[in-house]
Formats: structure tokens, C-alpha cells, sequence
């Protein structure tokens, strides 16, 4: 009878506690997850620069931010609108080690020219022809073989040579580097962000097209009369598609619907239950886009087109945010706010969405596209504040 109570108070025993790590381990970690949070942050924005400066791939970029939007609608938290940061890190991590490495190859190539410059196929230009090649090659191997180990920055300063020859000697070489890949291309759904692009682009164009047309066919109207009753005209549409656009692209981001994009009713039933986010989210948006009209008064090169998309996803990503989190706060609660709160954000709306809409019929004299300007609708349409998409 003891051994038996014995025994049971063994089992029923709690398990013995698991050591803490030490504070230089949690220290590490801590860095460890700042920085990686950092570099991917700027990867993503860098790399939401680039694809917005490309025709087309544009729309990936307006997909990402929505479903950013969406996400954050969902869940209430901002930080679940950084989809993927880790893997941005991680491929921010892969083009800084291969950019490190190409150096010395560019470095090589320019004394190479100056070399044949200044006396063409002498000794000294053949010999650092011959060492150019060898470099090429060598440091290649060493970038495929950092890739395939997972493109992490510390494959890239060593290249551990019994792991490569293990590797060359096994079987399966490429199976994990292909189930790898596939991995990275089902968590970022690429498609998913095309689809909701274009949608999304799509809705906001229909909802754009009648007050962006009245204000530049006024525009180019040859009597003063009525080009000045067809910019009032178009002016006035505007401001009240601006009022509601940016939360039915979110309301549709969420849904997957496209009739979503014209249930007006439900965004001011939303806005009723929270009209102070609301007025916040609609004024970071209108805010932020602004800026990105003065970058349009000079052409800027296509070389580096994507620079001022930098801006612009600096810009308009936390409003985007900003968007989401004012939909979940109105989902969270059940009864509209006083009337007192409904109409002053009613009222504050009318000024800053009055002071948007006169900036943008005001760029169309200012931008170098001049009247097609209109259509650069920054907030609500593909992040390529410079092409005229």
C-alpha cells in the first residue's frame, strides 16, 4: 500500500521547472529579433518601392497593402499589417551578402577597363583579365552554395566546405532547396496580392472615373462658364467618393467581394459606431498622400523611379494601417456613439476632405503630366505616384 501511494504521488507530482536562460541569452535573442524586425521593415519597403515602379507588378504592391489593412481589421493588432517581415529580413539578408560579395568584382572590372584604356591587351590588363574570371567564378560558387543553404548572412561570410562536399556526396541535393522555395511562395501568396490588386484597382478606378473625367474635361474646356461649373461639378463628387473609398477597399480586402465596394450603407454604419477613428484614418490618409504630389512638379528619371515610391510606401502604408484599425475598432462594438461624436467628425471631415480635393485639382497645373495628374489618385490607387497609372 505505501509503494502504491508512492507511486502515485510520483506521477501526480508537477514536473520539475525548466531553467530560465540567462540574461545574455535573452539579450542575444532580444538583438537578435530587434534587428531582424528592423532589416525586414526597410527590406519591405524597399522592396514595395521597387515592384510599384513596374507596370502591372505595381498592383502587387496595392494587393499587400490591402490585405496589410485587412489583417489588421481582423485580428485589431497593428503589427499583424507587417506581413511576412521575417521573410523580407531574410531576403533583405540574401541581396546584402550577394551585393558584399560583388564588390571585389566590380572592383576588379573597373581597374580591368582603366587598364585596357590606357593601352589595349597589355600584360597588366591580361593578368587582371585571368584574376577577373577566377573571381567571377569562385565567388559565384560561393553565392550559389550560400543560397542553397538558406541565404542567412552568416552562409555568406563562411562557406563551410565539409558541409558542401557532404552535400555534393548526398543524394537528395535539391529536394529541401525546392521544398524551401515552395514554402516561401505559399506563405507570401503572390497570386492573392495580384488578385486583390487588380480588384482593388479596379473598384477604386470605377468609383474615380466619373469625378476624375468631369474635372478634366472642365479643364480643357474652352468657356470660362463652364469649365467653372464642371470643376465645382467634379470637385464636389470627389470629395465624397474620397469620404468613403479608402474603408470600402479595406471592407473588400476583408470580404473578398467585390459588390463590397459599393455597400456605402455599411461603412456608415461602421462609422457611426466609431466616427473619431474614422476621422483620424480618413485624415493621416488624405494627409499623406499629399506629399506625394509635389514630387511630381519635375519628371523624374526612370533610372531611379522608384525612389520617390520609397516616400510613398512610407507614407501610405501606416494609413493603410491607420484604416484597418478604425474598421476593427467600429466591428468591436455593438451600439453607434452619441450624436455629439457623429457629427463633429461629420463636420471635421468636410474641411480636410475640401482642402484634399482643391490640392488635387491644383496639381494638374503643377505636375509635369498636367491634366492626366488627376488620375494619379495616390491614395487609393496602385502605389506609383510617377507613371500615371
Amino acid at each position: 500500500m505505501d509503494h502504491v501511494l508512492e507511486t502515485r504521488s510520483v506521477v501526480m507530482s508537477e514536473p520539475p521547472p525548466i531553467p530560465r536562460p540567462s540574461w545574455r541569452i535573452r539579450a542575444t535573442h532580444g538583438l537578435s529579433v530587434v534587428f531582424d524586425t528592423v532589416f525586414g521593415f526597410l527590406s519591405l519597403v524597399a522592396v514595395l518601392a521597387i515592384v510599384s515602379a513596374i507596370p502591372l507588378l505595381n498592383l502587387l504592391s496595392l494587393g499587400y497593402l490591402l490585405e496589410a489593412s485587412a489583417r489588421v481589421t481582423r485580428s485589431g493588432r497593428v503589427r499583424d499589417g507587417f506581413i511576412g517581415l521575417f521573410w523580407f529580413s531574410s531576403l533583405g539578408k540574401a541581396v546584402f551578402g550577394i551585393w558584399l560579395w560583388t564588390l571585389p568584382i566590380r572592383l576588379l572590372h573597373s581597374y580591368w577597363v582603366d587598364s585596357e584604356l590606357v593601352e589595349a591587351g597589355n600584360e597588366k590588363a591580361v593578368q587582371l583579365k585571368i584574376v577577373l574570371i577566377v573571381a567571377i567564378v569562385f565567388i559565384s560558387l560561393h553565392l550559389i552554395w550560400a543560397l542553397i543553404r538558406g541565404g542567412k548572412l552568416r552562409h555568406f561570410f563562411w562557406p563551410a566546405p565539409v558541409r558542401f562536399f557532404k552535400w555534393l556526396a548526398g543524394e537528395n541535393k535539391w529536394g529541401p532547396v525546392v521544398k524551401r522555395l515552395r514554402g516561401s511562395f505559399k506563405n507570401l501568396q503572390p497570386l492573392h496580392y495580384a488578385k486583390l490588386g487588380g480588384l482593388g484597382f479596379a473598384g477604386a478606378a470605377i468609383w474615380l472615373a466619373l469625378p476624375v473625367t468631369m474635372l478634366m474635361v472642365a479643364s480643357s474646356a474652352g468657356q470660362n462658364g463652364i469649365s467653372l461649373i464642371g470643376s465645382f461639378m467634379g470637385s464636389v463628387l470627389l470629395g465624397m467618393v474620397v469620404l468613403y473609398l479608402p474603408f470600402l477597399q479595406t471592407q473588400f480586402a476583408i470580404t473578398g467581394r467585390f459588390r463590397d465596394f459599393f455597400s456605402v450603407h455599411e461603412i456608415r454604419r461602421l462609422f457611426a459606431k466609431a466616427p473619431l477613428a474614422f476621422w483620424l484614418a480618413l485624415f493621416i490618409t488624405l494627409l499623406f498622400a499629399i506629399p506625394l504630389y509635389l514630387l511630381k512638379i519635375e519628371l523624374t528619371p526612370k533610372e531611379v523611379a522608384w525612389l520617390p515610391n520609397v516616400v510613398f510606401v512610407l507614407f501610405i502604408y501606416p494609413a493603410r494601417l491607420l484604416i484597418g484599425w478604425a474598421i476593427s475598432r467600429a466591428n468591436r462594438r455593438d451600439l453607434p456613439r452619441i450624436w455629439v461624436s457623429r457629427w463633429m467628425s461629420r463636420l471635421a471631415a468636410v474641411p480636410v476632405v475640401a482642402a484634399y480635393v482643391f490640392i488635387v485639382w491644383l496639381t494638374q497645373f503643377l505636375s509635369w503630366h498636367g491634366t492626366y495628374s488627376l488620375m494619379e489618385q495616390h491614395a487609393f490607387l496602385v502605389p506609383a505616384p510617377l507613371l500615371g497609372l
